[in-house]
């Protein structure tokens, strides 16, 4: 069996950059640090940050007095931000430097004077943070259907701003409904989500061509992963959504003679080792990685876990 490698895959910067916070607060401070939300949706990486010490919690009431306090990934509303500086604890923010520019869009278009409608999906921790820092209503659409249903004048003074980790294909198509219905109506260019997404998910079209059937290793609960799966799923292949490789169900396999393997922007490379681990227990497998783009995007960590540079002594003459 070939099983074919998507390029990218897995780990984004703004995951990198994440994870790095608690792993470097929890050797600068010592353990328990408290993470609202689980830093990352991925159950392998909360686990093994869970060991290190880290106490994942939903609410900051659950969080100590005094006790170093990390915001997740996707960004947190502005109630809690002030919830927690009412309180004095130490914050170190997670949050995705891209979360954080739709965060800032958002804020824009509404001082401008603008309604804004916010494009994602109910209930993500992103979306939750999103309207919570926007301080105006938010109207929320997922579909071109939902885009049909507000409740709101079609000449009225309109902007959109995006959950980071839709897929593309459906964000254009509610983009051009809203195009459709407001005449007056600001937003980003698609090609403005996350480079993350937009990347795995190409790799991911290109990756069924090739492929019989689609693996995406990732969890059950993160966005991006999901939109992988649909992406193969839109493309006519079996596809399926693995969080390790436990779960390969050996009768997916029948008559398949190349995989195509990807990971969602939170799982970690070791779980698709995993996966690859799962097949060749089944037989022979030959491992290939497709072209595609090389990222080398990195983000800078809160300044109170950066290493300081060395410090150099100039030479006498």
């Amino acid at each position: 069996m070939r099983v074919l490698m998507a390029q990218p895959r897995g780990f984004c910067a703004g995951v990198v950059r994440a994870i790095e916070i608690v792993e470097r607060s929890l050797k600068k401070f010592g353990a328990p640090v408290y993470v609202r939300h689980e830093i990352v949706h991925n159950r392998h990486v909360v686990e093994n940050l869970k060991r290190k010490g880290a106490v994942f919690v939903e609410t900051l009431d659950e969080i100590p007095d005094g006790a170093v306090t990390i915001f997740s990934a996707h960004g947190v509303a502005q109630s809690i931000i002030d919830e927690a500086r009412s309180r004095g604890l130490p914050v170190l923010d997670a949050t995705c430097p891209l979360v954080s520019k739709v965060h800032i869009q958002g804020k824009r278009y509404v001082s401008s004077g603008r309604t804004l409608i916010l494009i994602g999906h109910a209930g993500h921790p992103e979306v939750e943070g999103t309207i919570g820092q926007v301080d105006a209503p938010v109207h929320l659409v997922s579909t071109v259907e939902d885009v049909a249903k507000l409740d709101l004048p079609n000449d009225l003074p309109v902007a959109y701003v995006t959950q980071t980790t839709l897929s593309v294909d459906d964000t254009r198509g509610v983009i051009a409904a809203l195009q459709a219905r407001f005449s007056d109506l600001e937003g980003p260019d698609v090609s403005e989500i996350c480079y993350a997404t937009q990347h795995r998910q190409s790799a991911v079209r290109d990756l069924c061509e090739a492929a019989d059937l689609l693996l995406v290793v990732g969890s059950s609960n993160s966005s991006n992963s999901n939109r992988l799966r649909e992406i193969g799923i839109e493309q006519g292949l079996p596809s399926y959504l693995i969080a390790d490789g436990s779960e390969l169900d050996p009768a997916w396999l029948a008559g398949v003679k190349t995989v195509g393997l990807t990971a969602g922007a939170s799982a970690p490379e070791d779980l698709v080792l995993d996966v690859i681990a799962a097949l060749r227990r089944l037989g022979e497998v030959e491992v290939e990685q497709m072209d595609g783009i090389r990222e080398n995007v990195e983000f800078r960590l809160p300044l109170e876990l950066r290493t300081p540079a060395p410090r150099v002594v100039a030479s006498a003459k």
